[in-house]
């Protein structure tokens, strides 16, 4: 076996060749490392460069769309606004999970967006907006939000309707649609002011129902405003308002009317003065009409009237009376007490005998088509909001919330029903 020995110098070539093949290592990884050196850090082909030329090709305008991307208890009055930032909106579109397309404007300046309409609760909506900056250059912005459901909101029916003229006994009475718990949450977002400078107070019957009223009887003449703002106010757990609107109603002359069940006479006043007196028949002894001081709620040219429907019944179960076509006929209560005419009675009773089942009859023809009778005499000389003081009838006051007769509380009473 032949035995190999390197000799020193080609021991020393070998080292020679492995330090130039690592030096040309070491140059090579100099060369591709040191691009960026060599450069500058600003060379064409540099990340750099490159995504400063992708800014320059991006549009500046900054769309903003509220509220944010996939919410699911977006309000249906301040939802849907979008608005752009250094560029104008050049279009936006609105349109339902179904495809239905919701109207609405650009501004002058073209820099925001809102729908022209309210929108529905539990309902999807899609906006896609498109904006263009100084330059041209087109920005692009999409979301989708769910608006709130009927079981996590709450409404108030209020009376009376805006742009009404009412009586000067008119309460702003608010039922809400749901149990509020919240109370004074809910009242700090209710206000009602008047023309006329009087301090209006508000008062809870329960948790569903407020009314608000001042001291005296609204002054004649006079406009009341109603705000409500109610918008994401949380009316108990989990329920929160979506109304924000404004209402306003105005006051008429001053009419207050005075049953008096002794003499069996009505007067009727206009800025205190007697206008009219119109014979009556009030509650009979054994079905008094309740005292107090009542509000007129609603008026039928024609309507029935059972007696079933408010604990009037004979043996049989059916109504101790059904007039189908009571003429000129004005609730006074939500328990059944109106004022009415009266066909079916003698002209004899009227301001004579106490006849009826609780209400106040005045004479009047069938057909509710003859304008010369007592009953059609009020009925047209009468509107909304018209107050009715019964008295001497020997049954008790009416209840402040049966109908809208909060009148029959005393100030103090009143102001204490506040959550304010």
């Amino acid at each position: 076996m032949e035995k190999r020995v390197m000799t020193v110098s080609k021991r020393r070539r070998g080292l020679t060749v492995a330090s130039a093949l690592l030096g040309g290592v070491l140059v090579l990884s100099a060369c591709s490392g040191g691009g960026d050196s060599a450069s500058g850090g600003g060379g064409d082909s540099s990340q750099s460069k490159v995504d400063e030329a992708a800014a320059k090709k991006a549009s500046e305008a900054q769309i903003k769309i509220t509220p944010e991307d996939g919410s699911d208890n977006a309000s249906i009055n301040n939802s849907a606004a979008v608005t752009v930032s250094k560029g104008t909106l050049t279009s936006v579109k609105m349109t339902t999970s179904d495809g239905t397309e919701v109207s609405g404007e650009i501004s002058a300046d073209k820099t925001s967006w809102k729908p022209s309409t309210q929108l529905e609760r539990s309902t999807t909506y899609k906006l896609a907006a498109e904006a263009k900056d100084s330059e041209g250059r087109v920005a692009h912005e999409n979301a989708s939000f769910t608006t709130v459901s009927p079981a996590n909101s709450f409404i108030g029916t209020f009376t009376p309707d805006d742009g009404a003229t009412v009586g000067v006994g008119m309460p702003v009475s608010i039922n809400f649609d749901k149990a509020i718990t919240n109370k004074a949450a809910v009242q700090k977002g209710i206000k009602v002011s008047t023309t006329s400078g009087q301090e209006v107070a508000c008062h809870w019957f329960n948790a569903n129902r407020m009314d608000c009223r001042p001291e005296d009887y609204w002054k004649e003449g006079s406009t009341v405003t109603l705000k409500l703002a109610l918008d994401g106010v949380q009316g108990a757990e989990g329920v929160y308002g979506v109304q924000q609107k404004t209402v306003t109603f105005k006051i008429g002359r001053n009419q207050v009317s005075y049953v008096d069940a002794k003499t069996k006479q009505m007067k009727i006043t206009q800025d205190g003065k007697v206008v009219r007196t119109i014979p009556i028949s009030a509650g009979s002894p054994e079905n008094k009409t309740y005292e107090g001081v009542m509000v007129m709620s609603e008026k039928f040219k024609e309507t029935r009237m059972n007696g079933a429907t408010v604990g009037f019944t004979d043996d049989d179960g059916k109504g101790e009376y059904d007039i189908k076509d009571v003429p000129h006929a004005i609730r006074l209560s939500s328990s059944g007490t109106f004022i009415h005419g009266n066909y079916w009675g003698a002209k004899s009773i009227f301001g004579n005998v106490n006849t009826s089942h609780g209400c106040v009859g005045l004479q009047d023809a069938k057909g509710a088509d003859n304008p010369n009778t007592p009953g059609a005499w009020f009925y047209n000389n009468s509107m909304i909001g018209d107050v009715v003081v019964v008295e001497n009838t020997g049954d008790k006051t009416i209840a402040p919330d049966n109908g809208l007769n909060g009148w029959n509380m005393s100030w103090a009473d009143w102001k204490a029903g506040s959550e304010l």
